[in-house]
């Protein structure tokens, strides 16, 4: 610490004005919390334990703003703050610093306060957890992997170096594997107990896939640059004479890959959705807010090298844009209330991804805060939802099997069988899917806060004036109208259906009478849950005072020039901004004519199903991607494993060079060489001829002894001649 601070101490006057000083906040304050509660969690109370997680991520949030502050009067300059030597062998030196500038900043804030708010929500959301009250010590290793999550995503977005961008890349990637299977022994009749396991590992397999070519782009900057700093690499880039040079290209598209996995777009985006197995606390800070939008971070850090591979950057355009639609389209037909929001995700990063692909840094980044604000409040709303149903479904099976307990006790029934009644209602759970959106109905009557924030994210998402999602998303669209018209009719496209599906949503979840008995019971949720979805929908009203589009209100773009250099700032464009909106308003009362005009009922089929017919099945089935993937990727991969383990592994590496060459010659050696020939015939001979010559010899010498004093005499006098022979001669 004292060497960080004298590092601090050399840091030139013009930018130690400031708080620089607590950038190791960032990463250790987090990191406090979950060692805390490491140590401790057992022994604290439910409560205790997620105000320590939450503190720790405050605690990030104040040292993200005062950095954030600290940038603002330093004029925006960009400062590294080293903190420690981490790897100095021979030439190579590799140090850990921190890198706070407006980019930074802004993603800090956005993980660090969105974060904040998710961590006392899920005080409440897990505390109602029913699957595993009997298990010490969950609840705190629940929040143990939030914090190790806050503290993996700030190293990502602070860090000065591809090298510590990694670093962080992987972190929140582990964390995203243990989150997504924390349920791992959850069992329905829907989805049986490995099925979060297997959600886990996909997720963890795709975004390998993606790292690898994050991975390659690394090498590659390396090798010609000879540095991972952000700036060395920048003026590498900067220094190639020609454009679309091979190597910038190459990088670029590398790079691409690993945003294709850690952002989910095409083709590497199937494991987001599965991803909804994790509690919805985690669907809301990681799938939704912050990890995901780490791709478009990394993008648009990587503004320099871009700019130098214009094709790389156009094909990172059109590939958000097709994801944008494409999921959008997938959207339209999930009846899980988690899954309609993580496609609505995919969609809605793909307008990021095409944002910064087009160069419009600016809008990207803008769509990102305010994206993070209405998307984790849909999510924690979407939570709500479920914990009332699943609330309002145990007490109805809890009155259910009273009252017939109480019938059945006027008969002879007895205290071991209202046990039995007891456990069966608190296991009814395992028939019922709360996240199904045929099993709700009517919820704005008995959850009116749940309904009232949903509804307000759901216009932020829509693209409705005059929330968030309006003013960014309308950003995106008119700087595509300028320069990509085929990338705008797309996201235009999207748009649209993106406010009919959360129509659609809106309509079934919250309208109509309830269809089962467990919306009928569904009970609102606690306050330390529902204020953080009123701080959330106020952020989904106001985030888009962020970056108005009037003279003197472009703030966001003001303060990312600091960091990406003058962007042009545009003014509203009421026609693309009257087209959106009319879309938007159109799709939302198309919605209205077909859910909520007519409410569904319990057990109707949906009634987009006939008329659409094999084009709704698709958007049901997700268009059969994962089938697709499975018989194009996963079936071969499997033949291949099972032939390298069956033919190289099994009969080549076991059966041939182990058994035959390695166990063969030494069977061979040990039994013809070492056993007949050097054991038998060589020290076996060797050790048996001195026997013999032992028994020679003693059979000689045993003729001596013959009884006769003569022979005695001799052998004396042949001793007394040898001795005086041997004292004359020596």
């Amino acid at each position: 610490m004292t060497e960080y601070l004298e590092n601090v101490m050399h840091l030139s006057e013009s930018v130690t004005t400031g708080f620089y000083f607590l950038a190791p906040l960032l990463v250790f304050a987090p990191v406090a919390g979950l060692l805390i509660n490491a140590i401790f969690g057992r022994r604290l109370s439910e409560t205790a334990v997620g105000a320590v997680a939450s503190l720790a991520s405050g605690t990030a949030f104040i040292a993200s703003a005062l950095l954030a502050h600290s940038v603002g009067i330093n004029h925006g300059q960009a400062v590294s703050v080293p903190f420690a030597e981490w790897i100095h062998i021979g030439d190579l030196k590799l140090d850990w610093t921190f890198r706070v500038d407006s980019l930074s900043t802004t993603m800090m804030l956005v993980v660090s306060g969105v974060g904040t708010l998710i961590h006392i929500y899920a005080i409440g959301y897990m505390r109602e957890d029913v699957r595993f009250k009997h298990e010490e010590g969950r609840f705190a290793r629940f929040f143990i992997y939030l914090n190790l999550f806050i503290a993996a995503m700030m190293i990502l977005v602070s860090g000065d170096s591809y090298l510590m961008l990694f670093v962080g890349w992987e972190g929140v990637g582990l964390c995203s594997f243990l989150l997504i299977g924390f349920w791992f022994e959850m069992d329905t009749l829907a989805r049986p107990s490995w099925a979060n396991s297997d959600a886990a590992k996909k997720a963890f397999i795709a975004n390998r896939i993606g790292d690898f070519g994050f991975l390659i782009a690394a090498f590659l900057m390396f090798w010609n640059f000879g540095s991972l700093q952000f700036d060395d690499v920048f003026l590498g880039a900067a220094s190639l004479s020609a454009v679309n040079s091979p190597l910038t290209v190459a990088i670029a598209l590398f790079l691409l890959i690993g945003v294709a996995g850690k952002s989910a777009q095409i083709p590497l985006y199937v494991w987001l959705p599965d991803a909804m197995a994790g509690p919805t606390p985690v669907s809301a800070l990681i799938h939704a807010a912050t990890m995901v939008t780490a791709g478009v971070y990394l993008v648009a850090r990587s503004a320099p090298i871009y700019a130098t591979a214009p094709q790389a950057q156009n094909m990172v355009a059109w590939v958000g844009a097709a994801t944008a639609l494409f999921a959008a389209t997938i959207a339209v037909g999930q009846y899980d209330i988690k899954k309609v929001l993580a496609y609505s995700t995919i969609s809605q990063l793909g307008f990021m991804v095409a944002a910064v692909g087009m160069g419009a840094y600016v809008a990207g980044m803008f769509h990102l805060i305010t994206h993070a604000f209405f998307k984790a409040l849909l999510f924690l709303s979407a939570g709500s939802v479920i914990l009332g149903l699943e609330r309002g479904h145990h007490a109805h099976a809890h009155h259910a099997a009273h009252k017939k307990e109480s019938d059945d006790s006027r008969r002879r029934k007895s205290q071991e069988t209202l046990r039995q009644a007891h456990d069966n209602a608190s296991h009814s759970h395992e028939v019922f899917d709360p996240g199904d959106m045929r099993n709700m109905g009517g919820l704005r009557k008995t959850m009116p806060v749940t309904f009232l924030v949903y509804i307000i994210g759901a216009l932020a998402l829509a693209g409705i004036f005059p929330f968030a999602g309006f003013w960014s998303k309308d950003e995106i669209l008119l700087d595509a109208k300028l320069h990509f018209p085929g990338i705008y009719w797309a996201l235009t496209i999207a748009a649209f259906l993106t406010a009919f599906y959360m129509g659609r949503q809106i309509w079934m979840v919250f309208f109509g009478e309830a269809r089962t008995d467990a919306a009928k019971s569904a009970q609102e949720s606690p306050k330390v849950m529902t204020l953080p979805l009123v701080a959330l929908a106020v952020l989904s009203v106001a985030g888009g005072a962020l970056n108005l589009p009037f003279e003197g209100f472009h703030n966001l773009g003001h303060w990312l020039e600091y960091t990406l250099g003058e962007v042009e700032s545009l003014p509203l464009n009421l026609p693309v901004a009257g087209i959106s909106t009319a879309l938007a308003a159109l799709a939302i009362f198309i919605s209205w004519l077909i859910y909520g005009r007519n409410p569904l009922k319990a057990n109707q089929k949906d009634p987009l199903k006939k008329p659409l017919g094999f084009a709704f099945t698709g958007m049901e089935n997700k268009w059969f991607v994962d089938e697709i993937y499975g018989v194009l990727v996963v079936a071969p991969f499997k033949k291949i494993s099972q032939f390298l383990a069956d033919v190289i592994d099994w009969r080549f590496w076991h059966d041939f060079v182990h058994d035959t060459a390695i166990v063969g010659t030494y069977n061979f050696l040990s039994e013809i060489v070492l056993n007949r020939y050097a054991d038998q015939k060589g020290i076996d001979s060797f050790f048996n001829s001195w026997g013999d010559f032992t028994q020679w010899l003693s059979g000689n010498l045993r003729k001596i002894q013959n009884g006769f004093v003569r022979s005695y005499a001799l052998s004396v006098l042949l001793g007394v001649v040898l001795i005086l022979g041997y004292l004359i001669f020596k």
